[in-house]
């Protein structure tokens, strides 16, 4: 399953799988933005840890961390 989530013009990419019945493992991305170079290494898929996580949970976490991310790069006010 997957779902995207704009952030300060960029695009996070969230994409969860079945860890078991109920529970799921998930993974972000960063795509997009005006200047996509100063990404490097967090533009690559990275699975968050701390779970499985419940459905709902997952996409939540995935998109705090995707945000933290963006924000870790490009700054605050940016």
């Amino acid at each position: 399953m997957y779902r995207v989530f704009a952030y300060r013009g960029f695009e996070i990419h969230a994409r969860v799988a079945v860890a078991f019945e109920g529970k799921y493992n998930v993974f972000f991305q960063i795509r997009g933005g005006g200047n996509v170079r100063v990404m490097g290494n967090i533009g690559a898929p990275t699975q968050l840890h701390s779970g499985p996580f419940a459905l709902a949970e997952a996409y939540l976490v995935a998109e705090g961390a995707g945000q933290a991310a963006v924000d870790a790069v490009i700054g605050p006010n940016a």
